[in-house]
């Protein structure tokens, strides 16, 4: 199961409180696109919200990290750093902020 942190306007849409876990099922590994798909899948609320509902890229003031490194731009298809996989460390999605 990985572990996901969402940010707390998403976990309000999402009706879930801490952390959620989701699992990856399937051939092949668990990748950024693979963990998004599992996530909008059981929260279909939130289709639209983290990336683009026609393209799938990520919305411009959206975030992701994950051991302590930006993934943000990464390729959705590379595999997700094993500790995530293994749920020793969180995916989070943040929503970043603008404006000065």
């Amino acid at each position: 199961m990985i572990r996901v942190v969402l940010p707390a306007h998403l976990k309000t849409l999402a009706r879930v409180t801490g952390e959620v876990r989701i699992e990856v099922a399937g051939p092949g590994p668990a990748t950024q696109r693979r963990l998004l798909d599992a996530i909008e899948a059981r929260y279909p609320m939130l289709l639209g919200t983290i990336r683009d509902r026609h393209s799938g890229e990520r919305r411009a003031f959206v975030r992701f990290y994950a051991c302590e490194e930006d993934l943000s731009n990464a390729a959705p298809d590379i595999p997700l750093p094993e500790r995530v996989v293994a749920g020793e460390e969180p995916f989070i999605v943040l929503g970043a902020m603008a404006g000065g």
